[in-house]
Formats: structure tokens, C-alpha cells, sequence
């Protein structure tokens, strides 16, 4: 599996075969956790053909291993050094630095000092404009991996594809100093929310996807997430004190 597309396929398929009690599907490893109803058992070539009707997915375990309900295969020495390091997350922290070293240099060369709340409108626009393209790369690879976390988007799918525009329109809103107390209203509402869904998943301790770079990247879901969100939050609460 490859996207949230993947996963959400795989999962419909377990989840409405009557043998199966549980499963848990994730783009991570083990990719698939199972557990069969009270007296219920599958052959692995039974199992096999679940997964593949769901999108020609294939199972890469032994056969006797694809069969036992509970077995949870370890994850693998590199996805363990990259979470242990936070290497996982270099393509995010390479794109935040990015902007916010172009929103610095936006109010360049500083003859009457930094502007604070231009600073964060700069910032707040380059975010949004970023990251609403990574995400349009792939809007239906978005929408799926964002309704594995997100609460509206997992009753409506339709909010995990508007959302990538409604990320653009903020970021247009910012950068030309549109509306801001609308606009920053909608970004405290909107990544306020959202952010509910992530701390949920990261207090359950739950192994998906994060979203926020669309399908490009495989992010992992943790606290980094939640301080994205959060940060955002802050910034259009302060500005919205501050008049802005």
C-alpha cells in the first residue's frame, strides 16, 4: 500500500468480512493487525483473496504468519531509527524553514525594524499556500489518508477534499491582507478543529499517516503534528487580539 487510498480500500474490505472481529490497517509496519471473531478462523489463501480483491493488494507475510490473528510483526530497524531521530520529518522541517525564511526576507532590509504581525500574516500565507499545493498534488489521496483522524472528514468525505481550498483561500486571504479578522476567525476555527482529531489519534497512540503534506510525504502522526496545528492557531488568536 502506497497512499490513504490504500488503506481506506484495505480496511473496508476486513472490516465487512464477518470472519474478522477487529482489524487495523496502516500504511506503516506491520500494515495490517487482525484479530478473528470468537470461534471464526481464516486460511491465509482465504485472507489473501480479501486483500486482493480490495485493489490487487498482495500479503508479504509467510502464510503461516498471514494466519495467526494476533501476531504483531516488529517494525523494521530503519523506520525504528527514523522515528527514534526524527528523520521522518525532515521534509517538514525543511519546508517550515523555507517559509519562514522567506516571510523574514519579505520585510527586508529591515530599515524600521520587523513587523511582527506582518511577519506572521507572511508566514501564515506562505503555510497555507505550501501546503494546500502538496496536498492538491493528490486530492484524493489526501481526502483519504485525512479521514483516517480527521472528525468531520471521517463522516464526510467531501470536507477532506474541500479542505486543500480552503487552505488556498486563507493563504490568498493572508497574503493580500484580505478581511484578516475573517480570516483569521476561519483559520482558529478551521485548525482548531482539526487539530481535536489529530490529538485524539496521537493520545490513542494510533500508527497513521499524517496528511498535512498531502500524500507526497510519509509523515507519521505525533506530536509534531499537533504543534503545527496548534502554532497556526496561535498566531491568527494573537492577531485577532492584536487587531489584525
Amino acid at each position: 500500500m502506497t497512499c490513504g487510498g490504500c488503506v481506506a480500500r484495505v480496511q473496508a474490505a476486513l472490516d465487512n468480512t464477518p470472519q474478522i472481529d477487529t482489524a487495523r490497517v496502516q500504511l506503516e509496519s506491520p500494515q495490517a493487525s487482525i484479530t478473528f471473531a470468537p470461534g471464526q478462523s481464516m486460511s491465509a489463501a482465504a485472507l489473501a483473496a480479501v486483500v486482493h480483491a480490495a485493489g490487487a493488494y498482495e500479503i508479504s507475510a509467510e502464510p503461516d504468519q498471514a494466519a495467526t490473528p494476533n501476531e504483531t510483526p516488529s517494525e523494521t530497524p530503519k523506520a525504528a531509527a527514523e522515528a527514534s531521530t526524527g528523520w521522518a520529518y525532515k521534509p517538514l522541517a525543511i519546508i517550515v524553514a523555507f517559509i519562514l525564511g522567506v516571510s523574514l526576507l519579505a520585510q527586508w532590509p529591515f530599515a524600521a525594524g520587523l513587523d511582527g504581525t506582518i511577519w506572521m500574516r507572511h508566514f501564515m500565507a506562505g503555510f497555507f499556500l505550501v501546503f494546500s499545493g502538496f496536498k492538491l498534488l493528490n486530492l484524493n489521496g489526501f481526502a483519504d489518508s485525512y479521514r483516517m483522524y480527521d472528525l468531520l472528514a471521517a463522516r464526510w468525505r467531501g470536507w477532506g477534499v474541500l479542505y486543500p481550498f480552503v487552505e488556498l483561500g486563507l493563504g490568498v486571504m493572508y497574503l493580500l491582507d484580505l478581511a484578516p479578522f475573517a480570516t483569521n476567525l476561519t483559520t482558529v476555527i478551521v485548525l482548531g478543529f482539526s487539530s481535536i482529531g489529530v490529538i485524539r489519534s496521537v493520545l490513542s497512540r494510533q500508527t497513521i499517516r499524517c496528511a498535512c503534506l498531502g500524500d507526497v510525504f510519509n509523515l507519521p502522526m505525533s506530536t509534531v503534528t499537533i504543534i503545527e496545528d496548534l502554532a497556526m492557531v496561535a498566531m491568527a488568536g494573537l492577531m485577532i487580539v492584536m487587531g489584525g
